[in-house]
């Protein structure tokens, strides 16, 4: 007897086969199916992801999830990058991925909407050492993984998220999914199982924003993303429709489940990676917009904030659920505050360096009146990182500024320049300029490298936190 009944619009499958629509474009990608544009969009994935996570290292949530791995013991597979030292390529994955999300610096897809290359480049790397992937095979992999997540994002937007669900754990962990089995050369049948498997293990919630949990649903994700690969490659069959399936995926974690939007692709381009937008700011995106409008107005007013008597930020209505706290107490909650990251801008502090979302502006007493005078409102704002901006001056006059930060940048070489000179910035007092700079040239010829291994290597080791993977 079935002591849980079946909701009265689900079915036993769908005819939609979403698992297997996306296992399919997964398992057939092939590098030649990539344009020029497209292979240059995940050199620079590549190089944002690697850089933020060597950055995101000395992190508390990266520290711990490290020191877990180092207690586990594994034999050596893969390389925690900065770290010189290895631990299975799932401990890879996970201290990775949280590593790359640590300092909310990671590039993002408003389609998934998330943080995806901090999820699947960590599961492709890992995989990608251990079994000697080339350039062309880790590329292929990370592009099938990227467009999976977004798949699977735009066909149960908006109310996944809504509802409270981190889309960077919980869809990302198929996306992981997807580009490990690419990587690891699984047909589609068994590509199916592996994305069936990430998503009876996603998981990550909203309410969790500004704590360590945060970057570590990144991690997590990655790893799923591995371990469900893995166990695909290894025999473990389940069924292949999990996403669309009673009581599956998309009907237990959205409202709004509409299986044609997987096929949706945005123009021109015709790949969800045309739509990825990097951050120059290390805070949650959705307060982008509002720090571009306060550079601006800061330019306007020379740098003077005296004369400032009020602001009124208008900003989606998404927004509030997600990055609108009003009185941080510490640098991760001010990643996730729209008053005080244009405090921040307005009194001089720099939204590029994740120091200065600690005790520099927190204890910054100009920064808490500005921010104590921000009126947050809410307009229909095109993306969450649209906003309006209006100062109040002391004379009466007032100065407004508005701003669409979530619009992609199409000028790929510039955007690249600015990528590099951000990776340089954030790794050089770690790794060293030689270091750095060979990174970067290695990270630009990805394509012709015979093994990816090196790369996940290459970074000169930093000290490791107290404790090492047993077996080295």
């Amino acid at each position: 007897m079935n002591m849980y009944p079946v909701p009265a619009r689900a079915t036993e499958s769908s005819s939609a086969e979403v698992t297997r629509q996306l296992a399919s474009a997964a398992a057939a990608l092939q590098y030649e199916d990539l344009s020029a544009e497209a292979v240059e969009i995940v050199k620079q994935c590549v190089l944002d992801t690697i850089g933020v996570a060597i950055a995101g290292h000395a992190n508390e949530a990266t520290r711990s999830v490290y020191q877990l791995c180092a207690d586990e013991g594994a034999a050596p597979a893969a390389s925690f990058l900065c770290l010189g030292v290895k631990g299975s390529v799932r401990q890879a994955a996970l201290v990775n991925g949280t590593a790359a999300h640590a300092l909310d610096f990671d590039d993002c897809c408003l389609t998934m909407p998330g943080h995806v290359s901090a999820v699947v480049l960590p599961a492709v790397l890992a995989l990608g050492e251990r079994y000697a992937a080339s350039g062309k095979d880790l590329i292929t992999a990370f592009a099938a993984g990227f467009e999976a997540g977004c798949s699977l994002g735009a066909a149960i937007s908006p109310g996944h998220y809504d509802a409270g669900f981190h889309a960077t754990g919980t869809n990302g962990a198929v996306a992981a999914a997807a580009g490990a089995a690419r990587l690891l050369g699984l047909p589609a049948d068994q590509t199916a199982d592996a994305l069936s498997i990430a998503a009876t293990t996603a998981a990550g919630l909203k309410g969790l924003f500004g704590t360590p949990c945060k970057p570590f649903h990144a991690g997590k994700a990655a790893e799923n993303g591995v371990q469900a690969a893995l166990l695909a490659q290894k025999g473990f069959v389940t069924r292949r429709d999990a996403i669309e399936c009673r009581q599956g995926y998309a009907m237990t974690h959205s409202p709004d489940f509409n299986p044609e939007r997987v096929a949706d692709r945005p123009q021109p381009g015709g790949m969800h990676l045309f739509d990825n937008l990097f951050k120059y700011h290390a805070a949650c995106y959705g307060t982008h917009g509002a720090i571009e409008c306060a550079i601006e107005l800061r330019g306007r007013l020379n740098g003077n904030t005296a004369d400032i008597e009020r602001l009124v930020l208008e900003v989606a209505q998404e927004n509030d659920k997600t990055c609108n706290i009003a009185a941080p107490a510490n640098a991760s909650e001010a990643r996730f505050s729209l008053c005080h990251t244009i405090a921040m801008v307005l009194c001089g502090h720099d939204t590029g360096m994740a120091d200065d979302y600690g005790e520099t502006s927190l204890g910054d007493a100009e920064v808490v009146r500005i921010r104590q005078h921000v009126d947050v409102r809410f307009f229909p704002a095109r993306n969450i990182a649209h906003s309006r901006l209006t100062v109040a001056l002391r004379d009466g006059s007032t100065l407004s500024v508005e701003m669409d930060a979530g619009k992609p940048n199409e000028d790929l070489a510039y955007q690249r320049q600015r990528l590099q000179k951000k990776f340089l910035r954030l790794t050089t007092p770690i790794i060293g300029e030689e270091a750095a700079r060979a990174l970067v040239a290695a990270i630009d010829t990805l394509e012709s490298s015979p093994a990816v291994g090196e790369l996940a290597a290459k970074p000169a080791p930093v000290p490791a936190p107290s404790g090492s993977i047993a077996g080295l």
